[in-house]
């Protein structure tokens, strides 16, 4: 594992935020969580129930280390990624699936475990029907037909830095997404090269010129929908959100959203700004090589996430992550929920 380019950047007062955390998991910890996690049986079979009873697990972390993975979801001077290492890991793990979607050979559910009750900690675990059809465990997997692509199928280009969003008929794809991601690794590329970045909205504002962020804070661009909604549901047409900022709020504690699909911009001035965005994105960038009994928390309000290029074999041993989406609560997205499932979202 590998962690570069931590910083810190200035908050309200003279207080400084850290925009990357790390936390490792003492050995007897690990093996005590594990413990209790090999004997989960598979927590979709009934979500809340298992939700429940992971948050018991996960209470008897250290308090120290309880903290700062709570006091991460719930403050707004917190840094925007926290790397948590030394999870347990499942004993046997079977072959990486080809399709992208979950393996049907996986014996126990310690990952599972692990990925969940981190998200309980930070909120609720959602699902969407046009991402990864409904499920609330995502299995990110590279697909042979999606090598190419700006979706967690990729490999062979570069991810963009860009948030999760959610097409939403009210136009505004910034509403209804993720507040957080957890992102854990079951198993590394072959190289071990993969990388994920993370650029922190307070970075990247202290980076640009003043007219620069002024642009990028006006509502001159369109968000493209998910790449999973254009190729599902629109059949691969574009579909625009309404004009929006790309970064909005306090100043000192900003947002930022960035489709992964495509951003249309609306003046010659905002494509510029956009371009240079992104230049600043991989400059203040912190990198993370993620192996197994590691997990990534992301906040998808504070900052923006993207994937260096990898070669995949399709041989069942390539990179198999997953990963939740959660809100801290889903309350406000309750007019996108579904009759079948309370946990799932149109």
């Amino acid at each position: 594992m590998t962690v570069t380019t931590e910083r810190t950047v200035p908050a309200a007062g003279p207080v400084t935020t850290r925009t990357l955390g790390e936390i490792t998991l003492p050995d007897q910890v690990r093996d005590t969580l594990g413990a209790q996690l090999n004997r989960l049986a598979d927590p979709n079979t009934d979500i809340d129930h298992s939700m429940a009873r992971l948050l018991q697990i996960f209470s008897t972390l250290p308090t120290d280390l309880l903290q700062q993975i709570l006091d991460f979801g719930r403050h707004i001077d917190t840094p925007g990624v926290c790397l948590v290492s030394n999870l347990p890991v499942d004993a046997e793990l079977p072959g990486t699936p080809s399709d992208g979607g979950p393996s049907r050979d996986k014996k126990s559910f310690v990952a599972e475990g692990v990925l969940l009750g981190l998200s309980g900690l930070l909120g609720e675990p959602m699902g969407v029907l046009t991402e990864k059809a409904g499920q609330l465990v995502h299995d990110v997997i590279p697909v042979q037909g999606g090598a190419r692509t700006q979706t967690n199928q990729g490999s062979e280009i570069f991810l963009n830095f860009h948030s999760d969003i959610m097409h939403d008929v009210i136009g505004r794809y910034d509403i209804a997404n993720p507040d957080f991601l957890v992102l854990s690794c079951l198993r590394a590329d072959h190289e071990g090269v993969a990388g994920t970045f993370y650029a922190d909205a307070r970075d990247i504002s202290a980076a640009l010129a003043p007219e620069v962020l002024d642009t990028l804070r006006s509502p001159l661009f369109r968000l493209n929908a998910p790449g999973s909604y254009v190729r599902d549901v629109a059949g691969g047409q574009d579909v625009l959100s309404e004009p929006v900022p790309m970064i909005s709020g306090h100043h000192d504690f900003p947002e930022i959203a960035i489709s992964a699909n495509g951003v249309h911009a609306l003046t010659s001035g905002a494509r510029q700004a956009l371009d240079t965005l992104q230049e600043v994105c991989r400059q203040v960038a912190h990198s993370v090589h993620l192996r197994p009994g590691q997990a990534l928390l992301i906040n998808n309000r504070k900052g923006v996430h993207a994937r260096s290029t990898f070669t995949a074999r399709y041989d069942g041993r390539d990179r198999w992550l997953q990963r939740t989406y959660v809100r801290r609560s889903l309350w406000n997205v309750r007019y996108r929920v579904t009759e079948e499932n309370r946990r799932v979202h149109y």
